[in-house]
């Protein structure tokens, strides 16, 4: 009679940098006779080691692609930027004196009294040098524009005559826009030929509103 023994132990092989530990077991086949099978276990020596660095690297970068993925899913929870310093203040416009040339609205324009006399001056020369004429041409032009060289209109009525639309006054001139002599030649051209004479205009604007 044979006597089965086990005998446990482990055999250490050292080469090409590694170490394979193997576990002898002991089993009984047809003849009783003893097997020894080999079990590879982990090699914790052969493992690559890892730069620390690498390591940081990696940490990092997968830090930065779940805080991109959140800011993607939802931007209220990305960086927020404020800016420092005072802001650059916005230019303010100035004033230039008008230098009777086209293009938009620029300048003061001159003074009520100082576009009376100048239509007051033309009159004669459009036949409207009767008695009250000016009279009338001061009460219809204060009702429309209170002689504002730049005075606009919703509708499109501009200057002082109010002409409707304001290009109108470049038959008169090229820099209609902001002289009051060009507005006044063209209000008192228009007043002639639908009403003769300003009073004729300030009656009809009495009774419907507009001339």
């Amino acid at each position: 009679m044979k006597v089965a023994a086990v005998v446990a132990g482990a055999l250490v092989v050292v080469g090409g940098g590694g170490a394979a530990a193997f576990a002898m077991t002991g089993g009984s086949g047809d003849d009783g006779a003893k097997t020894v099978q080999p079990q590879k276990l982990a090699d914790a020596a052969a493992a690559p080691k890892v730069d620390p660095m690498v390591m940081e690297q990696m940490r990092r970068k997968e830090a930065y692609e779940r805080a991109s993925r959140a800011t993607r899913e939802d931007p209220s929870k990305g960086p927020k930027l404020q800016v420092k310093g005072k802001p650059i203040p916005t230019p303010t416009p100035t004033k230039s004196k008008s230098s009777g040339s086209g293009g938009g609205p620029s300048g003061d324009p001159v003074p009520a009294g100082e576009a009376q006399q100048i239509a007051k001056k033309l009159l004669p020369s459009y036949g409207m040098s009767g008695s009250g004429q000016f009279g009338c041409l001061v009460n219809l032009w204060n009702k429309e524009s209170h002689w504002n060289t730049h005075a606009a209109n919703p509708s499109g009525a501009y200057g002082i005559p109010q002409a409707l639309p304001g290009s109108k006054m470049a038959s008169a001139g090229p820099d209609w826009q902001n002289n009051a002599t060009t507005q006044i030649k063209w209000g008192l051209g228009y007043i002639k030929d639908r009403y003769s004479t300003p009073c004729g205009a300030w009656s009809h604007s009495q009774s419907s509103g507009w001339y």
